[in-house]
């Protein structure tokens, strides 16, 4: 590393509105961050594309530092399934501290994502990781996080929950994976958090009922941050009797507690 101070990583919050219709800027990011991503220089993002539709949003609420046709903008690689964190190579040349480039050279970086956080339910933590493992100074920018949304929207416990991220897909491990954590909840009482594929929601929601007790409450936060979003928690047994039927475009996140 050179004799100047690095650069920051700057985890940038995004929009849960992806694939939806589009909510104002300033309804879900604070102005402070959606100038301090009109400065950034240097992006890396989970999808280019995505990245580039969030900056002209921005660039309407505070011009960009340098038209959108010079500003860097790197895609995440990604990990090998199950990879927990990057595996640096030989004299730090992984693609993960390449990307990291600017900040060694003393230019801020911008992480974006589209789960909302990033570093949260996201391939982005493993840019995290190289950054501290690298001295970069990392700062989380204030956001929305989908997962914390729908615990505090719960009325489950807060104070003890875990995300569990996807479950299985096939039925019979599904079954048995809903199983375990509620046995977990009922255990520890700990709120179960996990998410899913939004045009397979109502099978999940089937899968939870099917396998899950009648009294066990079940939390579904749908749309969070959307004009039409909405929460409601119930136990299993209300549930069945509801005969809801959810939304198969707009990402919904489930919290389970005994």
């Amino acid at each position: 590393m050179t004799g100047h101070p690095p650069g920051r990583l700057l985890l940038v919050p995004n929009t849960l509105d992806l694939g939806a219709a589009e909510v104002p800027l300033t309804d879900v990011l604070p102005t402070g961050v959606i100038e301090r991503a009109a400065k950034l220089l240097h992006w890396v993002v989970e999808d280019a594309r995505s990245a580039r539709a969030f900056l002209n949003r921005v660039n309407k609420l505070a011009p960009l530092a340098q038209p959108l046709q010079a500003t860097r903008i790197s895609e995440l690689p990604r990990p090998p399934k199950g990879q927990p964190r990057p595996q640096a190579a030989a004299h730090g040349a992984s693609p993960w501290a390449a990307l990291l480039a600017p900040a060694l050279a003393g230019e801020d970086v911008g992480l974006l994502s589209e789960a909302g956080l990033p570093g949260v339910a996201d391939p982005g933590a493993l840019l995290v990781a190289e950054a501290h493992a690298l001295g970069i100074p990392v700062v989380a920018l204030s956001g929305p996080s989908a997962i914390t949304l729908a615990v505090a929207a719960s009325g489950l416990n807060g104070q003890s929950f875990v995300f569990h991220g996807y479950l299985p897909s096939d039925a019979a491990p599904r079954r048995a994976r809903l199983r375990e954590l509620e046995a977990a909840s009922r255990h520890l009482q700990q709120t179960q958090v996990f998410i899913e594929t939004p045009y397979r929601n109502q099978a999940m929601l089937a899968a939870a009922i099917d396998a899950l007790q009648p009294g066990t409450r079940l939390a579904i936060g749908c749309g969070l941050t959307l004009a039409e979003g909405w929460a409601l928690c119930r136990t299993v047994a209300q549930w069945k009797a509801s005969h809801i039927e959810l939304p198969d475009r707009v990402p919904a996140v489930f919290s389970l507690l005994v």
